[in-house]
């Protein structure tokens, strides 16, 4: 699951926070002081940091300089000009001054997970007996290859990459359409019978569940 940091000693802005990216289908975690961050980093690494400047303990600022490999979109209400350009070439991703509007901060962190993704390592998923390479463009199970179109591909990577998680169809479609803009909600569910089909065929087991009314999601054994 993609893990997203919150930075911000407001509760009622990071609760706000909280609640519309776990409905995104992203997982969160929060601190509530610059010092504090600096413990959260030290224990784990999200894939992206939402960060107050006007924080107890480290600032904004301070904290800024230690985070390395991890995009970092700035909320404050500062709006001067020259602490925008500041803190980008000092290493922030990007900078929303608050208030804001959620549905411009989701898009901006679509677009800073996208570019995070095109440089980060390759990955190879496991789920069961199913292996996805996403740098060769292979899928396994056990010594069988699995020849998948480009939006199968795309679906099951996401798939996997949560695991334990319900991914939403308009999450499945948002997220996909990064790697295969032709999938529509009219055909999704073609494409994910077809990837349920021939991985059942080559593993001779059910891998993917239907949640009704919600998405799909990976199904243990």
């Amino acid at each position: 699951m993609t893990t997203i940091a919150i930075i911000d000693d407001d509760v009622y802005i990071g609760n706000m926070l909280e609640t519309v990216l776990q409905k995104e289908g992203y997982g969160v975690v929060r601190a509530y002081s610059g010092t504090e961050a600096v413990l959260l980093f030290e224990k784990q690494k999200p894939d992206l940091i939402l960060l107050d400047l006007m924080l107890p303990g480290l600032s904004g600022e301070e904290v800024l300089k230690r985070i390395k490999g991890v995009p970092v979109i700035i909320l404050s209400a500062k709006t001067a000009v020259e602490d925008k350009v500041g803190l980008l070439l000092e290493g922030a991703a990007d900078y929303l001054t608050k208030p804001f509007e959620t549905a411009e901060l989701l898009a901006r962190i679509v677009v800073q997970l996208r570019c995070g993704g095109a440089l980060g390592a390759a990955e190879v998923l496991r789920f069961r007996e199913i292996v996805l390479d996403a740098a060769a463009y292979d899928v396994f199970i056990g010594d069988t290859a699995i020849h998948l179109t480009k939006t199968e591909f795309a679906i099951l990577k996401l798939l996997m990459k949560n695991p334990k998680q319900v991914v939403t169809k308009s999450l499945l479609l948002e997220r996909i359409s990064e790697e295969t803009p032709d999938c529509m909600e009219s055909s999704l569910k073609v494409h994910i019978s077809n990837l349920r089909k021939k991985l059942k065929e080559a593993g001779g087991a059910d891998y993917i569940e239907a949640v009704w009314g919600i998405g799909f999601k990976m199904r243990e054994s």
